[in-house]
């Protein structure tokens, strides 16, 4: 009896902790490496909560599409943190250890602002087919209260989503000689490969993930797109034909900054084993870090009244300092 109790115990095995990596081959320059990271967190967390903050205190943004805009910078702001600590911690002091259910929880947020940021672009897109299509109903089929389900309908399917992720990874045994992940922070697909076990399962259900929230999401918005521009192809003035594609250039850029990364993230981990291992990292970095430094650059740049509302709040800030 002792003896088939030893063996359970030797038998299943999960690592007090992961060890992780920055990027691969450049240990010796992660000091400098550091220097832009930093940079693009700082201007991440700064952009997005100055876009919350302009919001929130300028009555006339009080529309659907900045409440939306308002869903994308928390969901930024998630994202960032999400990776900040262990990046940060690893390029700075070559701390590399994090601990088994820590890396857990931290996969799970980061996936789940990932798909939250998915959805509220797609709500976004809906904002402009309604806006674009029949826009003396936009102000009755978009209310206050219409708003807040959407909002709390894309936080329960990122959390119903991911939440039997961390469960399906904690009944894998694992290798006890395989517990360098391949990035600064946990990912589903790299943590899952460190098991000694059949991972059908978890393949399977990652698949189903990614194709019932970004695959659904993407097929949505080219489809709201496609009638955005027969309605605007419809038009008889191209003066108003401009007009209207103009309001919806910020968020085809968002999506694409979005999209484009997420696409080379699943292109890199299922096609691309063979490639150097720099290559996975930076992929993974760019899917996670330039979407929300980007996205308040981007809406500052095409959107006056969120420019002025951000420049307002930054002035204020100056006096008060």
């Amino acid at each position: 009896m002792l003896l088939s109790q030893s063996y359970v115990n030797i038998s299943f095995f999960q690592p007090p902790a992961f060890l992780m990596i920055g990027i691969p081959g450049l240990e010796d320059f992660h000091g400098w490496i550091s220097i832009p990271f930093s940079s693009m967190y700082t201007v991440a967390l700064t952009g997005n909560c100055l876009i919350l903050l302009a919001v929130r205190r300028t009555p006339s943004l009080h529309q659907p599409i900045y409440y939306f805009l308002s869903m994308l910078a928390l969901s930024d702001v998630g994202l960032t943190l999400s990776t900040l600590p262990t990046t940060l911690a690893v390029l700075w002091f070559d701390r590399r250890l994090i601990g088994f259910n820590a890396c857990l929880v931290q996969m799970f947020f980061l996936h789940s602002f990932s798909v939250v940021e998915s959805s509220v672009l797609l709500a976004m897109s809906f904002d402009r087919f309604v806006a674009i299509t029949n826009p003396l109903r936009y102000a009755t089929v978009l209310t206050n209260n219409v708003i807040v389900k959407i909002g709390m309908a894309i936080v329960a399917r990122a959390t119903l989503s991911l939440f039997p992720v961390p469960f399906l990874l904690k009944r894998l045994n694992y290798c006890p000689g395989k517990i360098l992940l391949s990035h600064s922070f946990c990912f589903h697909a790299d943590v899952m490969k460190r098991a000694c076990a059949d991972i059908t399962v978890n393949i399977l259900y990652g698949l189903y993930v990614v194709l019932s929230t970004v695959g659904v999401d993407s097929l949505l918005i080219v489809l709201s797109y496609t009638l955005i521009l027969h309605t605007v192809m419809g038009l008889a003035s191209p003066r108003e034909r401009a007009r209207a594609l103009n309001t919806c250039v910020s968020h085809i850029l968002a999506v694409l900054v979005f999209y484009i990364p997420v696409i080379g993230v699943s292109m890199i981990h299922r096609f691309g084993r063979h490639l150097p291992h720099i290559v996975h990292a930076l992929v993974a970095y760019v899917y996670l870090v330039v979407p929300p430094v980007l996205n308040p650059v981007i809406y500052s740049v095409k959107s006056k009244p969120i420019r002025g509302a951000m420049l307002r709040v930054l002035r204020k800030r100056g006096q008060g300092w």
